[in-house]
């Protein structure tokens, strides 16, 4: 599965980078991109998985690299 999220307030490729490995490690997460230009996490996950249990430990990854970056699905 595919999800286009919106992230608010990334301030830069650092930080974008590192929400991405963040997300990456999440499991059941099988690729993730985050682009400080767009505002955008691009992530795909196993067919297995509920995003909606996905969606709180997204949220919590990109909260860990910047607490001010939130995430809407």
């Amino acid at each position: 599965m595919r999800k286009v999220l919106k992230v608010t307030d990334i301030d830069c490729a650092h930080c974008a980078a590192a929400m991405e490995k963040g997300i990456g490690k999440i499991p059941g997460v099988t690729y993730a991109s985050v682009n400080f230009l767009t505002q955008k996490i691009i992530m795909e996950y196993e067919d297995t998985v509920d995003f909606e249990e996905l969606l709180p430990l997204v949220k919590k990854a990109v909260k860990k690299v910047d607490n001010d970056c939130d995430v809407i699905a």
